[in-house]
C-alpha cells in the first residue's frame, strides 16, 4: 500500500495539452475541492514557487488554498490561471449531463 501514497498527479502532467485536459476533467467535476486540489497538483507540476512569486501570493498561502481542503478565493484562482497560461471558456451545459 505505501507505494500509492507517494503517487502524484503532477509527476505526470508534463505538458500544456495534458494539463489543459486534466483541469477541463477536474473542472467538469464541479467539486470545489477537487477544482482547488487539481489546481494545486498543475502547481506543483509547474513549480509552486514559481507561481507564487508570479500572482504574488506567498507559497505557503497557495499550497493551502491549493489543497483538497483549500478554498481558493476566486482573485486567487485566476490569478494562477493566468500564471499557467489557462484561459477558462464557457458553453451550454448539456442538460442531460446533470
Amino acid at each position: 500500500m505505501d507505494k500509492y501514497r507517494d503517487w502524484d498527479v503532477a509527476n505526470y502532467l508534463d505538458s500544456d495539452e495534458m494539463i489543459a485536459a486534466y483541469l477541463e476533467e477536474v473542472f467538469a467535476s464541479g467539486d470545489v475541492s477537487h477544482i482547488a486540489h487539481g489546481l494545486g497538483a498543475v502547481a506543483r507540476a509547474k513549480s509552486m514557487r514559481k507561481i507564487a512569486e508570479e500572482t504574488g501570493l506567498g507559497q505557503e498561502q497557495l499550497s493551502h488554498s491549493l489543497s483538497e481542503r483549500g478554498n481558493p478565493t476566486l482573485k486567487t484562482f485566476l490569478s494562477v490561471l493566468q500564471s499557467l497560461n489557462i484561459q477558462l471558456t464557457a458553453r451550454v451545459a448539456d442538460p442531460t449531463q446533470t
